[in-house]
This record gives C-alpha cells, structure tokens and sequence, in this order.
C-alpha cells in the first residue's frame, strides 16, 4: 500500500498561514483560550447570524435540543431581513422563554459584552469577513462552509482565529456523522489497498438557487441592502439576486462552493490527506439557460490530484438527476461512502478475495452531533472536530477548482507560501 504523506502538524500548519510570526501566535492562542475557560454552572450566551434556511432551519434548532445539558441560550439574532429576522425573534421567545435583541447589522451584535459565541449562517462571499471580525471580537464562533471564496480573505480569517485564541468549528457536518467514522476507520485500515480514485457524481434535475425564487416579490424596504453587499461594490437592490444569491457567482461558485466543499473536506477527513497539488475544471450552463441569468454553471466538473496519489472527481449535472455516485476505488475492491447505507465490495478488484465481493455494510462509529461537539469545545477550550484548519483546507480546494474553471487553466497549491497559480 502507499504510504500516505503525513498531515501537517499543527506548528507546520501555523508556519505556512501566518509566516514567520505563528509561532508567537500559536502560544497566545493557548494562553488566551484557556483563560476563557466557562463554567459547568455558567450559561453560555449564543448569537445567531443568518436566520434563513441554515440558520433558522438548522443552527438554531441544533443547538436547542442541547440548551438544557449545555446550558446555553441564544440571546441575540441578526439578519437582514425583516421577515427571517421577526420569525426568528419568535421562535427564540418560544424556546427560551424571552426575546432575544434583533439586529440588521452583524457587528452589532459582536460589540455585545454578554455574547460569549456566534453562529454564521449567511452567504458564502460574507463568512470570512464576518468569522474574522468575530474572531477579533474574541468570540467563540460555528462558521458555514465555504469558509472563503479568495485566498486573502481566508488567511485574514484563520489568522484571526488563531491569534484571539477562539474556538472555531466549521460547517462542514459530515465529519460528525457516525457512518462516516465508521468509513474513515475503514480506510485507514487499508483493506482497499493502493487507492487511485475517489469520485462524488452530485446531480440534480435543477439548480439548487431555484428554489428561494419561489415566494412573493420582495420591496428593498424589506431588506437591508448595504449590509448583505458589505465588502462588494454598491449596485441597485435586486429581488432576485437576493433570493437568489446561490447562483450568482458574485456572492457563490454554485456548486462548487455548496457541495463540493462539504466533499472535499469529507475526503481529508477519511483519508488524512489536506491539500490538493493540482486542479483543473470545466463546465458551463446547458439547459436553465433563462431569464434569471444566473451566472453559476449547472454542469460542472473537477478533478483534483493529491500527494497521496489518488485523484478526487467531483462533478454535477444539474439537467438529469441520475448517476449520483460517491465512491472509493482501490486495487482490493471499492467503498461506496454514501452516507445512509456505506459499504465495502470486492467489485473490480486486481487481487480477488481480499474483500468479498457481496456488498458489506460499515458499521457506523458513535460520536457527538457537530453542534454538540462544538458546544462541549466552548467549555473545555478543546478542538472541535472541524477546526478552522478543516476550513483552510476545503477553501483552498474549491478556490483552486472554481479558478480552474473560470480561467480554463490548471492550478497549482503551493503549500508553503499558500499561494495558488496557474501551472
């Protein structure tokens, strides 16, 4: 079997984001950390950022179903919308018992005393800035994935995080899933063998940016328009790239950024392995060509190679919704990572009989839920299972993979200047 190039170390990893000054930086952290440690007895006090579909629909009641055993309360929501915004008031009053203070503004609620950790469930292009400027505010934080969309804004944001010492978890649920434990124990037993190729097919019969089109028109008195473009130049309020905002590669990469962020993340956590060498890409849009002129294509294509030596395939067809495929291949057989009902075959093996060839179930591992395991990292200052390292990583990828796209041209990660090129 090959033998998989180590991840780097902690210090390794602060040397190449930070530069000469990490080391500095990885002590103060430490000592700022656990200076911060909370009590068992002492309410831990959440803001959530984003109260949409994510936030609304998963943050918050994720952490609810905890707040008893954490003793936690969200005491503050922020969103920029009128409507997700008073929702949100109302369900935190039904919860809680009491209403929390409603914000459009998200720094407002980082100049909070009492806010002790934040919840970032905005747009893709907003959570670097907006983990960073927590991070400065020295706030634990849970960040949505993508972590960033440019290489610049994502090792302000790591620095950040490192340097204040806060504890970070990102979005990416997957490695808190007990079947996925499952296969990670699974491969890094080796029974596949050499592996050559990991492939995720993730298809769908029509964009995903679709769906928030499908609800009343919004008025700009409804939504405030300068805080969602924060950093992006000033342009008229639109309705639709509002609600649209998934398809538009100002604010996303499409599916790039929402899906295959969650898998490139999902191959480092199963294999070990944490940055891509190359990456080249293609696609375009074929059939939801409209009047919504949506700039994100609905096929895409990428392949990765990594130093372990295996390739990732990631590719979506948003025109058919057939031929989703989440697979391993190794010279003994292959895993179908899916994440109901994962399985080892000894389909299409070199050396018969190492693995049965009668598909067999992975037994799932048992862990905490991801926000769980991030509430319990806030009291033991300990490392969650998605750190911001986990963040770096799977941002670099989808970084390389979206440029490669765009440009037509193969990119290059250059680990120890953590600089991305043409090559």
């Amino acid at each position: 079997m090959k033998k998989p190039v180590p991840a780097p170390t902690r210090r390794q990893f602060l040397k190449t984001t930070t530069g000469a000054a990490a080391g500095a930086t990885a002590m103060a952290m430490n000592a700022s950390s656990y200076a911060r440690v909370i009590g068992a007895n002492e309410r831990i006090s959440v803001a959530q950022i984003g109260c949409g579909n994510r936030g609304f629909g998963a943050h918050m009641p994720g952490i609810g179903k905890h707040a008893t055993d954490q003793n936690i309360e969200i005491t503050a929501v922020c969103d920029v919308w009128t409507e997700y915004r008073e929702r949100a008031v109302e369900k935190v009053k039904e919860d809680y018992g009491r209403a929390p203070r409603a914000f459009t503004a998200y720094k407002e609620v980082l100049v909070l005393d009492d806010v002790d950790a934040v919840m970032i469930a905005t747009c893709d292009f907003q959570h670097a800035r907006m983990l960073e400027d927590t991070a400065n505010a020295k706030k634990d934080c849970y960040c949505e994935k993508p972590l960033s969309m440019d290489v610049e804004a994502l090792r302000s944001s790591v620095d950040a995080v490192k340097k204040n010492g806060v504890v970070c978890q990102m979005g990416t649920q997957r490695r808190s899933y007990p079947t996925f434990r499952g296969c990670r124990e699974t491969y890094r037993s080796g029974i596949l063998g050499d592996v050559s190729r990991i492939e995720i097919f993730s298809n769908g019969s029509k964009p995903n940016w679709y769906k928030r089109l499908v609800r009343k028109p919004l008025a700009a008195s409804e939504v405030d328009w300068p805080q969602f473009l924060m950093h992006l130049p000033e342009r008229p309020f639109s309705d639709q790239q509002f609600a649209g905002w998934f398809g538009y590669r100002d604010y996303c990469s499409g599916s790039i950024g929402q899906f295959m962020s969650h898998y490139s993340d999902l191959i480092n956590f199963l294999t070990g392995t944490t940055y891509p060498e190359s990456a080249v890409a293609a696609g375009g849009t074929f059939v939801w060509d409209d009047e919504h002129k949506f700039d994100c294509r609905d096929q895409v294509q990428v392949t990765l190679t990594y130093p372990e030596g295996f390739m990732f395939t990631y590719l979506t067809n948003f025109g058919n919704a057939a031929g989703r495929r989440t697979m391993i291949y190794g010279n003994n057989g292959i895993m179908d990572i899916n994440d109901k009902k994962p399985f080892l075959s000894g389909e299409g093996a070199f050396e018969k009989g190492k693995i049965p060839l009668e598909p067999e179930a992975i037994a799932p591992v048992e862990c905490p839920d991801h926000f769980l395991d991030w509430l319990q990292c806030l009291r033991t200052r300990g490392q969650p299972v998605a750190p911001i390292e986990a963040g770096h990583e799977h941002s670099i990828a989808c970084i390389m993979a979206d440029r490669a796209m765009q440009t037509g041209q193969r990119q290059i990660y250059d680990r120890a200047k953590d600089q991305i090129r043409p090559g």
